[in-house]
């Protein structure tokens, strides 16, 4: 097999990997004790066999394991199951497809007709998730699960819950770190990282919910109690084909399978649509003034930094609280954020009195979400990758004193029908906007630049200017040159990210990096 192939640090470095998602001790569950946890499930083999873990990846097998075979978009993992039981598997979950591939090889197995679906419900019968998960809350939006998550992990914080998190930033058991690779894990390994959190004595998790996740049902198996949604907007319609199916994809959330309680959003159309549309109770958020709800954010103040506002429910119930992070949007963020965590059954006075502790939970900031790199000129590192998000952030930074500096570029293999979008919002809010790579992956890179400027220049805003420089750290480097002391500088697109695919060669670039280089080299700053 291909996989066997392969050096054997591949697979040592995957292992260990794995290990940091796997709970140090799980009861051993015979495949018989699966299975009747599996509708429709066939046993094929010994039914006595045990297993201790899951893995989807041949690689990251550890001893004792049940290896999941699904099928691909190009090979069915059945292919790599000599791989997998030279790694220690005990058994295989496949399908009929899978099970024909292996052969009559007397390997012990069980069958189902959708593994995928079923495999977060394989992951829970063998991590014994159901009776032992912590309080699981989850965000889900285009914009802003990122921010939302932390908040709510602050506040959970400042009133003395053990918390962990799962993200786009990383993964946290507590103050053990498990570096990420995608927003939301597969279903094997966030159950086996439930069960590491019950087995360290965390309350509540806090996860964020892609619309992928739900498309690929990596969910699966898990009780959220409350699941909050920030907003929607263009993005990933490579996947999806039409905003109407994006929708329903985060809809998928709300339901009695997966939760018990939404907390929604009600800032936009389809906010409002999903409130409406939930299939358990669901409690609304108007952060803008403009929209009826049951929370309601009033007395919107800025600040220097931030803004202070007042939360209130229809009954009565009312706090005010202090947001310590760049951006009108963020207002939005915290007020989710505090909705969720009270309805989830804390007390409004006990969240109060930890929204204005000393931990300041609304105040933390969050790596490469509007963090400020520099003053004098001002520099933000953001994560805005998509129209809205780009949008809402150059909303936030327009100045009467300086202009208005951008770096952003658009992924390759990503939703395409954006990129003239985003050159447009760009060249609408911003004094000069430089066209860069962001993550090119295979397709020609020069390609996306040109239809970005395309985007930009079709109704060209009098006063801006566009400009195309590349490689990445060169066009950051030119705006930190050009950049008086009064201007911002935007550097958009990639955030926490350190690593850009070029054409599949990984290049180490961290833009907040480039960004203390390029002010280094200039001369007086």
């Amino acid at each position: 097999m291909a996989l066997a192939e392969e050096p054997r640090d591949v697979f040592a470095v995957a292992a260990d990997r794995e290990r940091h998602f796997r709970p140090s001790h799980v009861v051993p569950v015979t495949l018989a004790e699966i299975v009747t946890a599996l509708p429709g499930a066939r046993l094929v083999g010994d039914g006595s066999v045990a297993v201790t873990g899951v893995s989807l990846d041949s690689r990251s097998v550890l001893p004792s394991d049940l290896y999941a075979a699904l099928p691909g978009a190009h090979v069915h993992g059945a292919q790599f199951v000599r791989a997998a039981l030279e790694r220690g598997a005990n058994a295989i979950v496949t399908d009929e497809a899978g099970l024909k591939l292996m052969g009559d090889a007397g390997i012990n197995a069980i069958v189902l007709d959708d593994v995928r679906g079923l495999l977060g419900a394989v992951s829970a019968a063998v991590y014994a998730t159901a009776a032992h998960q912590p309080q699981l809350f989850g965000v889900t939006g285009t914009n802003g699960k990122t921010t939302t998550t932390f908040m709510i992990s602050s506040l959970l914080r400042a009133l003395g819950v053990g918390i962990g998190t799962i993200g786009t930033i990383g993964i946290a058991v507590g103050d053990d770190y498990v570096p990420s690779t995608m927003t939301t894990p597969e279903a094997p390994q966030l159950h086996g990282l439930m069960a590491r959190m019950a087995e360290n004595n965390i309350d509540a998790a806090v996860m964020e919910v892609s619309s992928h996740s739900m498309v690929f049902q990596r969910v699966g198996g898990l009780r959220f109690a409350v699941a909050g949604f920030t907003n929607l907007s263009q993005d990933h319609l490579d996947l999806h084909g039409t905003m109407e199916a994006y929708f329903d994809a985060k809809k998928a959330l709300f339901q009695a399978e997966h939760v018990d309680r939404a907390v929604v959003v009600v800032d936009d159309q389809w906010g409002q649509r999903m409130a409406s549309e939930t299939g358990v109770p669901a409690v609304t958020v108007s952060t803008d003034g403009s929209h009826d709800g049951d929370w309601v954010v009033s007395g919107v103040v800025s600040l220097e930094i931030g803004h202070s506002f007042t939360l209130s429910h229809r009954d009565g119930r009312s706090l005010d609280a202090v947001v310590g992070l760049p951006g009108r949007f963020n207002v939005s963020n915290a007020a989710l954020a505090l909705a969720m965590v009270i309805e989830a059954g804390y007390d409004v006075a006990d969240v109060a009195a930890a929204v204005n502790s000393d931990q300041r939970p609304l105040s933390q900031g969050v790596p490469g979400r509007m963090e400020i790199v520099n003053t004098s000129p001002t520099v933000y590192v953001d994560f805005a990758h998509n129209p809205g998000g780009l949008m809402r952030m150059l909303e936030t930074v327009q100045t009467a004193t300086g202009r208005v500096i951008l770096v952003f570029g658009a992924a390759g293999e990503r939703d395409a029908l954006k990129r003239a979008s985003m050159g447009e919002i760009a060249a609408r809010y911003s004094d000069i906007a430089i066209v860069t790579d962001d993550d090119p992956h295979t397709e020609d890179a020069a390609s996306i630049r040109a239809q970005v400027i395309e985007g930009a220049t079709a109704e060209l805003r009098e006063g801006c200017e566009v400009l195309e420089i590349f490689p990445r750290a060169d066009a950051i480097a030119a705006a930190i040159a050009m950049a008086a002391t009064d201007d911002i500088v935007v550097i958009a697109g990639r955030g926490h990210e350190t690593v850009q695919d070029i054409a599949g060669a990984l290049i180490d670039i961290d833009d907040r990096e480039e960004v203390r280089k390029a002010i280094s080299q200039t001369t007086g700053r």
